[in-house]
């Protein structure tokens, strides 16, 4: 779950919705040109192992604030994560690999291209966390020679991929309606109005461009943890329409 506090509410949104908003970015960047069938395959499931985890969402006993995606348990995580790469994998052997660099990508900053990123469990777990990356990307050279794709191409998409996820988690994670501006690799995010930001450089094939977000909005006032969770799993969510336009 992807949690925003929101003043009396959590903002929450589920990883696969979070994914459903990646994948239609995807389908609408005008610089995604090789492998787009595939690639859009591995945005909109690069999260699917998540789908497990909320089945049964965890929040904190003391706060009854929703675990956010960052602070969940790392042996979990690695868990459904291979169990995600290999089920995408069997699918489109070219969106298995987007998604397996994806995977190692999340404990190693993006490859360098997030610095920020960081799951705050991550030391209870050292071991396991370099075995994991190691595991994938030891796969990665059979992968390549089978699929007979290059070097600069399959980086060109892993960072599509990248750009995919954090521009939809800006609108998960960020408070677009207060105007929170950003900057995602070469592009920059300014609100304009609640859910409406410019893009510079603008990548979409039409101007404006417009998606759908859904979200849930969990009360601050459960008495325990477990009640929320009950009353999260009943909450009908919320779709909005998130707009983003060139700088004009």
């Amino acid at each position: 779950m992807i949690v925003r506090d929101a003043d009396s509410r959590w903002q929450v949104v589920l990883q696969t919705d979070h994914a459903d908003l990646s994948a239609d970015i995807a389908r609408r960047w005008t610089p995604l040109e090789k492998a787009k069938d595939s690639v859009v395959i591995a945005t909109q499931r690069h999260d699917d192992g998540w789908a497990v985890w909320e089945q049964a969402p965890a929040f904190d006993p003391d706060t009854c604030r929703p675990v956010n995606f960052l602070d969940v348990d790392i042996l979990s995580h690695l868990a459904f994560y291979r169990a995600c790469i290999a089920a995408v994998t069997e699918q489109d052997p070219y969106a298995g690999l987007l998604v397996s660099m994806h995977g190692a990508g999340i404990y190693r900053q993006r490859y360098g291209s997030d610095p920020n990123l960081k799951l705050t469990r991550e030391p209870e777990a050292l071991a396991a966390i370099d075995a994991f990356v190691d595991e994938q990307e030891a796969g990665y050279v059979s992968r390549i020679e089978a699929l007979e794709v290059d070097e600069e191409e399959r980086w060109e998409n892993y960072n599509h991929l990248q750009m995919f996820d954090r521009l939809s988690l800006y609108f998960c994670m960020r408070d677009v309606e207060a105007g929170e501006a950003a900057t995602i690799g070469d592009y920059e995010l300014q609100p304009v109005e609640p859910w409406a930001i410019t893009l510079e450089p603008f990548p979409f094939d039409a101007d404006p461009v417009s998606f759908k977000l859904l979200r849930r909005m969990v009360s601050k006032k459960t008495s325990n943890g477990s009640a929320a969770a009950v009353d999260f799993l009943a909450i009908e969510p919320e779709q909005l329409e998130v707009t983003i336009l060139s700088k004009r």
